[in-house]
């Protein structure tokens, strides 16, 4: 069984760890249930499994969720944005837009962007870090979001569902990378120079 670790992120077959289990459904349809180890010797982590006959993955606990770097972010930033994808994963699309909204609410303190609210502390953020006009166009927008998903009142997006999270998830990605990954890569490169 070929799946990403919810625990590590790694990619591979995982190791059977006992027999499967299979129920008997109404209607003829069987149910396979088993526990399965990551093949990362690092690692190592246990998850639950169900799939269908064909051995189609129906569900597993913990769920897979959505990879990134985690290299360089700082660790509230880090802590929110994770907590942003383990609600993507779990089909809790209004927590996790709340949570990216927080990932950018920590972005900005980290920063020491100044103002009055989040909009004026991602205009300040902006102007700080070198990153795409788009990006930070885009950053307005998930702050709009995540005020749908915390307040009632609020109607600027249709729906908060899976799609809106998995777009708003890969914005958030690149605006983390702009912000705490692209001078490590730099220094990287530069370091392979000769003297």
């Amino acid at each position: 069984m070929a799946l990403r670790c919810p625990h590590c992120g790694h990619f591979g077959t995982f190791l059977p760890l006992n027999s499967d289990l299979v129920e008997n459904r109404t209607g003829g349809e069987k149910i396979i249930f088993g526990q399965r180890m990551c093949p990362n010797t690092i690692c190592k982590g246990h998850l639950l499994f169900f799939a269908n006959t064909a051995r189609k993955i129906i569900d597993t606990y913990p769920t897979e969720t959505i990879p990134f770097d985690k290299n360089g972010i700082p660790d509230r930033i880090l802590n929110a944005f994770t907590e942003a994808i383990v609600c993507h994963s779990n089909n809790c699309f209004t927590a996790s837009a709340i949570m990216i909204r927080k990932t950018l609410e920590e972005i900005c303190s980290h920063e020491s962007c100044k103002g009055k609210n989040l909009k004026e502390r991602l205009q300040a953020l902006g102007g700080k870090i070198m990153i795409p006009k788009e990006l930070i166009d885009g950053m307005d927008d998930l702050r709009l979001l995540g005020n749908d998903a915390a307040h009632i009142e609020a109607n600027t997006f249709e729906q908060i569902g899976r799609n809106e999270i998995e777009i708003s998830i890969e914005f958030t990605k690149e605006i983390l990378k702009a912000t705490y990954q692209y001078e490590n890569l730099l220094s990287k490169l530069r370091s392979l120079k000769k003297a």
